[in-house]
């Protein structure tokens, strides 16, 4: 504004703060939907790597639900919603992939996912809750 007000946020604002989450979403749908064919197999490494993969995936995906998530709301329901919808899309992507040439559906990569989450988002929330800022956003 020329008055040297600041302009209320417009509501598209709200979307744009969904990018992340929906980028990360699609990433993962990618990497599982790969046949186990085109899969690197890094040789005696390869189930740390694969699973290190898993790992840092949903604690990305979490943090990215939080943040996406209204500010407004308390930041204790914004950690348990960011991990449910974590553990959702968890559940949902190894479904999934249970479908694709060559790979398995494991409960195993689930937990994988969703303890990562959880480090993440509680991680994310302390640093968030102990943060400086004065940002609203």
């Amino acid at each position: 504004m020329l008055d040297g007000t600041i302009a209320p946020m417009s509501r598209n604002y709200g979307a744009v703060r969904w990018l992340p989450a929906l980028i990360l979403m699609a990433a993962i749908f990618t990497f599982s939907s790969m046949p186990a064919s085109r899969l690197p197999f890094f040789g005696d490494l390869d189930f740390l790597f694969k699973k290190s993969g898993h790992a840092i995936g949903y604690a990305m995906l979490g943090l990215a639900y939080y943040y996406a998530l209204p500010p407004r709301l308390h930041a204790g329901y914004r950690w348990g919603v960011a991990l449910l919808m974590a553990v959702l899309f968890a559940l949902s992507d190894e479904y999934h992939q249970s479908f694709v040439a060559g790979r398995t559906s494991t409960l195993r990569d689930v937990g994988i996912d969703s303890v990562s989450a959880a480090v993440a988002l509680t991680i994310g929330a302390f640093y968030s809750s102990n943060s400086s800022s004065n940002s609203t956003s």
